[in-house]
């Protein structure tokens, strides 16, 4: 099932992350859409993601008859606190002149025309909005309205940091990707606020994050019923309650297996189990 964000534009129901992938990136991808995943999630930032590498995948996908148009590709803005000296843009130019030369560098390593979704990899503050996080959302907007993104969104953002950028900004955003915490109730407060805007929640480190619950002996006996494991019951509870999971598995045994999470249904009381077990 695709998931519709409140702009209209459907999203496929999991995605793979290319973190932390280095070399091996160009492979990872092709062998994750190889295995059935249709959407890929990068950033414009050398330190944990080789952009590029991605770009190298979706060309030889091409060659292999998987178009551009089949794929929904995401990547980052990430601002000078995220990168090290190998900043894809002038870091001494204004902020919005650094979005605009980012993303134009993440065409050109992605081979492509457009993306489908451009996030802002985190905010200046660690409390609320400043300035810089304003003009950078502003230059974001731009680029939507421009047409050469389909969506805008925000990373590792606060329920009180998505609220400020609700209320104040021109376009909302469309998606959120956060880590997702158990012990936070699996990130609750911004979950609902997205769902109050009809934003598409993205759950990544869900089972990184997460070790605890993974052990929990309940969640191993709902993987036995079900005849999965315990990974895929996560990633299918995460599902149910409105969140499109990422995994970053580099096993394609595992990506096989993670993409029938979909296959089997939890019960109203594995759902609540689950959402309540790391609290």
């Amino acid at each position: 099932m695709p998931l519709t964000a409140y702009n209209r534009v459907p999203l496929p129901s999991f995605m793979y992350g290319t973190a932390w992938k280095k070399e091996a990136t160009a492979q990872l991808v092709q062998l994750a859409v190889a295995s059935g995943f249709r959407a890929i999630d990068t950033a414009n930032q050398l330190i944990h993601y080789q952009e590029a590498l991605v770009g190298e995948a979706l060309q030889a996908l091409k060659q292999k008859g998987i178009t551009r148009d089949t794929l929904f590709l995401q990547t980052k803005f990430t601002p000078v606190n995220g990168q090290d000296h190998r900043t894809p843009y002038d870091a001494s130019a204004d902020l919005t002149t650094q979005v605009r030369q980012s993303f134009d560098s993440s065409l050109t390593h992605l081979r492509t025309e457009y993306v489908d979704s451009y996030v802002l990899h985190g905010p200046y503050s660690r409390r609320g909005l400043g300035n810089a996080d304003r003009e950078v959302w502003t230059a974001l907007e731009g680029l939507y309205q421009s047409g050469k993104t389909k969506m805008i969104g925000i990373s590792n953002v606060t329920a009180e940091q998505l609220t400020q950028l609700c209320e104040q900004a021109n376009v909302k955003p469309m998606v959120v990707q956060n880590r997702c915490y158990a012990a936070l109730g699996w990130d609750k407060e911004v979950r609902e606020i997205c769902q109050d805007h009809g934003i598409i929640y993205q759950g990544f480190s869900l089972l990184t994050a997460n070790g605890a619950v993974l052990a929990d002996p309940e969640v191993r006996t709902i993987a036995t019923r079900l005849g999965t494991g315990v990974a895929q019951v996560i990633f299918r509870f995460a599902m149910h309650i409105g969140m499109l999971p990422l995994t970053g598995t580099t096993s394609p045994q595992h990506m096989k297996e993670d993409l029938q999470a979909e296959q089997f249904v939890l019960s109203t009381e594995d759902i609540k189990r689950i959402e309540t077990i790391g609290m």
